[in-house]
């Protein structure tokens, strides 16, 4: 089986415009916000470009005034402000489409055929914008989403194959966007395991910058699809015009900003095309992922609470619901536990007063135990001397005593020291005449397999149909693609370069099933930090972690960074015994997301003991201003020696703030 689209599903919509033109005739389509607006234009031939992204004007004739004001030609490089530029005609800069027809012709021609604008809510309105190549018939149409109270625009384009054989898609970026003018300065966020989301802020000169992942599975490992362009000087948090954004893919992607010859920016976002030449049979479509953006022209800050609330109201599951504040066993237990201990735990999470205890990674396999990270990875059956009544017991014990029960499952990885590994082989992304290389000692299935998307299904719904009353899934994923190589794919004469795609899509086909049947059970998003955090996966799952660096200082700018793009509601923050902070600063820190503890609760002094119920029921009485208001960031930890940050509540009733001070 191979899914071709990641699916945009409308259902009602009122259509505003429809396009009824002549080949030839200049055509001027904007795509407005409450405050901005992106205007595309056709030229005499019907090819379309990007002629004005700045603020809104009043009508579309001031659009087509200003556009004549820009001169665009420049017949030695093609001409760079191409709405969707395709390669191997009259175009030379970077493409955003590369196709390989069925006759071998690697050119493509597009040009306008036709457009529609649909009011899909009074806050919401979809442009579609149908290009077709005139010879070959290939059909590509853009998508551009806009919010207009959050100025946040949302696009993705849609490749159809029109001819009679297959094509190969060679590129096939989700958006090309172009901003005339002068002097750009991208910040992106670079890092690694325990240090994510480590800001880089750079002048952009002449040529390309890119910013990718080659990583398979933890796409934000290293570097993030996330970015802040700003106009003119370096970002600042009040004031100036930005673009701050994110590609919401959880593969590995690239974003290629290149500063033109004219110093005008191109800008296009999209899959990596890293080893991911995907060939679409006649007749199929094939739809890319979303390139999601808050324009502002008052700064980083207004940008990012327009996100935060686009975020909250549009896409994250439960955006504008509530969370469960929780007890982990991980840091207190690690691998060591047995059924007593944990009903233990249980009992601390009630003594605290949060809503849940979570069980972290240890609790199954049976021929091959998990007691440590080296074996059982794949084998979900409880351990049956750690747990001799079943998990069941466990959810039964969390509800005598008023808490809920939740599980740590990480099902897309094996290790080779199981069960699985053993009997299902032919499941394993590996070369089979390479030596294994692992990552935490293990291997990743391969999702483009329909019977391994099964089984990740089926993990999930057992765990769920067998013990009624789980409340909530930790779901990791630890392990790159090493070795990039499908049994499936081989079996099925595939190219082995859809690997990329079809591991991310058979991951969304299996999250689609889970939430068909389970809506609103709550998921986190785990992969030991930043690897994962992306708005295609926050469509399924509540939350996620943003790292296993829980040291309460370093949290503080972590916390900051993610900030920029997520509300704190989809932030988990955990109280740990990282650093030499009091526990009172360590409470403050992770109050400021969705509050979690990671402790031994036993070993704690009377003194902590009561702080940390009183920080409880404190926080209980203003998560709602953290989880749903709106977030200040008042001054920087990387300017200051010290940080602040606001939530204030929408109403602006009620506010609260967090400051640190450095020694």
């Amino acid at each position: 089986m191979k899914f071709k689209s990641l699916g945009y599903c409308i259902f009602t919509w009122v259509v505003l415009a429809i396009s009824t033109f002549s080949y030839g005739q200049k055509v001027t389509i904007p795509v407005e916000t409450k405050n901005d607006a992106l205007v595309l234009q056709t030229d005499s031939q019907d090819r379309l470009w990007t002629v004005y992204f700045g603020k809104r004007l009043s009508s579309k004739s001031d659009y087509e005034a200003v556009a004549s004001q820009y001169h665009f030609s420049d017949d030695n490089a093609g001409l760079y402000n191409n709405a969707y530029t395709p390669s191997g005609t009259w175009n030379l800069s970077e493409p955003a489409l590369e196709i390989t027809h069925g006759d071998g012709n690697p050119s493509t021609e597009l040009k306008l055929v036709h457009y529609q604008e649909s009011q899909l809510s009074p806050n919401t309105t979809l442009t579609e914008i149908q290009l077709e190549d005139p010879v070959y018939k290939t059909g590509v149409t853009l998508f551009y989403k806009a919010y207009s109270e959050q100025n946040v625009i949302e696009q993705w384009v849609s490749i159809t194959n029109r001819e009679k054989q297959s094509i190969i898609l060679n590129k096939y970026a989700s958006a090309n966007l172009f901003f005339a003018g002068k002097d750009f300065y991208l910040t992106s966020f670079q890092g690694g395991y325990l240090k994510e989301m480590q800001p880089f802020q750079e002048h952009l000169l002449q040529g390309v910058r890119a910013i990718e992942s080659k990583l398979g599975t933890r796409a934000m490992l290293l570097g993030t699809p996330n970015f802040i362009l700003s106009f003119g000087g370096p970002a600042k948090e009040n004031s100036g015009k930005v673009i701050l954004g994110q590609l919401a893919w959880s593969g590995n992607f690239k974003l290629e900003f290149e500063v033109d010859s004219h110093q005008s920016l191109r800008f296009i976002a999209g899959i990596n095309p890293y080893e991911s030449a995907y060939t679409l049979p006649a007749g199929v479509t094939f739809t890319t992922p979303p390139l999601v953006y808050s324009i502002s022209n008052q700064g980083t800050g207004q940008a990012s609470r327009q996100l935060q609330d686009w975020a909250r109201n549009d896409r994250i599951l439960e955006g504008k619901g509530e969370r469960l504040t929780l007890l982990n066993n991980w840091e207190s237990t690690y691998f060591d536990f047995d059924e007593a201990k944990l009903v233990n735990l249980i009992g601390d999470a009630k003594t605290l007063g949060v809503d849940m205890f979570l069980l972290d990674d240890g609790w199954f396999g049976n021929q091959f135990p998990r007691n440590n990270d080296h074996a059982g990875l794949g084998d979900w059956q409880e351990n049956v001397k750690k747990l001799p009544h079943g998990l069941g017991y466990l959810v039964k014990a969390a509800k005598s005593k008023g808490v809920k029960f939740g599980i740590w499952i990480e099902p897309e990885m094996v290790d080779p020291q199981s069960e699985l590994y053993n009997h299902h082989l032919d499941w394993v992304i590996r070369q089979p005449d390479r030596p294994e290389k692992y990552y935490r000692n293990q291997l990743v299935l391969d999702l483009a397999n329909p019977e391994v998307q099964d089984f990740v299904f089926n993990i999930v719904d057992h765990l769920f149909t067998a013990n009624p009353g789980l409340a909530f899934i930790k779901w990791d994923c630890n392990a790159v693609i090493y070795n990039a190589y499908s049994p499936y794919l081989h079996k099925n004469n595939l190219p082995q370069t859809e690997l990329y795609v079809d591991y991310v899509m058979g991951l969304y086909h299996v999250l689609d099933r889970i939430r068909a049947k389970y809506p609103k059970v709550p998921m986190m998003l785990c992969s030991g930090g930043g690897g994962r955090a992306d708005y295609s996966l926050l469509k399924y799952f509540t939350e996620f972690w943003p790292s296993d660096d829980t040291d309460p200082v370093e949290r503080i700018f972590l916390q900051w960074n993610y900030s920029y793009f997520f509300a704190a509601i989809a932030t988990d923050c955990h109280v740990t015994n990282w650093g030499k902070e009091p526990i009172k600063f360590r409470t403050d820190v992770a109050s400021m997301g969705k509050l979690g503890f990671d402790i031994n609760v036993s070993q704690l002094s009377k003194s902590d003991l009561a702080f940390c119920k009183s920080a409880v029921l404190n926080y209980n009485s203003f998560k709602d201003i953290i989880w749903h208001g709106n977030q200040y960031r008042l001054a920087s930890p990387y300017i200051n020696p010290y940080a602040s940050i606001l939530y204030v509540q929408a109403d602006q009733k009620r506010a609260v703030m967090f400051t640190y001070l450095s020694d």
